[in-house]
């Protein structure tokens, strides 16, 4: 597996010219938007790159933009993998491990999610500050790979605690802190979306927020010792209690709804580091 994120990495800075990205972006489901605020330096197209995944999720781009944000370089990931879409963790966490090996010192992420606290509302922002994995896997089992972390690597803190205060303060300088929450992030595998006894569950175990990625990726990241900063858009409402049939077109509705304010709080996050 080395040797494979190794020759990724290298085929990207041959295609960059050895840009080097000082930070890691993630775009979740129908959240592209951001990266209309990248001058881009450099696209490469997943298809491209030796060993890469391919996004089979339809609002997903499938592409790697290399540029600055505020004046600072990052990488921005339009797409990730999910483990419903057949591939391992591995596969998941690969661009994780390969934007780290082109040079990132941080890493942010963004997901769509549906909202179990009774006190969120649809496309409210919500940073994540803990998850709770019910992923049937993850990207550490099996053999370790000393190049990539420890074999055990600590969850304490996952989410870093700096890049949530910076969050915060960025949130409230924009005026949005009435709909910028903290919470708890559950990730299960998916692709079919809960049942409302699910729900129950999730919410009674702590959680105030469900998706079906971001976890993996975080476990990846900091087993590299990479801090992270994680938003949830709230794109419908699962609280016990208030539910009714999920409609995919009304999670794309609020995701497009909270895009201007996630673009602007991502963006004045990156400007600041």
């Amino acid at each position: 597996m080395l040797d494979q994120l190794k020759e990724a990495a290298a085929y990207i800075k041959e295609s960059s010219q050895y840009f080097q990205p000082e930070t890691g972006i993630i775009l979740g489901t129908g959240l592209g938007a951001l990266a209309k605020e990248v001058e881009v330096e450099y696209e490469i197209n997943y298809a491209d790159i030796p060993h890469f995944p391919l996004s089979t999720v339809e609002s997903h781009a499938g592409r790697l933009l290399l540029g600055r944000m505020g004046g600072k370089k990052v990488a921005v990931l339009q797409g990730r993998f999910h483990y419903y879409e057949g591939y391992t963790m591995q596969q998941v966490a690969m661009p994780v491990r390969v934007l780290k090996l082109l040079g990132i010192s941080r890493l942010l992420v963004s997901n769509a999610a549906g909202g179990l606290n009774p006190d969120f509302n649809l496309a409210d922002l919500m940073l994540i500050d803990d998850h709770i994995n019910l992923q049937p896997t993850n990207p550490l089992i099996g053999p370790n790979l000393d190049e990539l972390g420890p074999r055990f690597p600590d969850m304490f803190a996952p989410y870093d605690a700096d890049l949530l205060r910076r969050a915060e303060a960025a949130a409230s300088a924009l005026g949005q802190a009435g709909t910028t929450r903290r919470g708890v992030y559950v990730s299960v595998p998916g692709p079919m979306l809960e049942t409302p006894a699910e729900y129950r569950y999730l919410r009674l175990i702590g959680a105030d927020a469900v998706g079906m990625s971001t976890v993996p990726e975080v476990i990846a990241a900091r087993q590299l010792n990479l801090p992270v900063l994680a938003v949830s858009v709230i794109t419908d409402l699962c609280a016990p209690g208030h539910l009714k049939p999920v409609v995919l077109a009304d999670i794309f509705a609020a995701a497009a709804a909270a895009e201007p304010r996630l673009t602007a709080l991502i963006k004045a996050v990156v400007a600041e580091l």
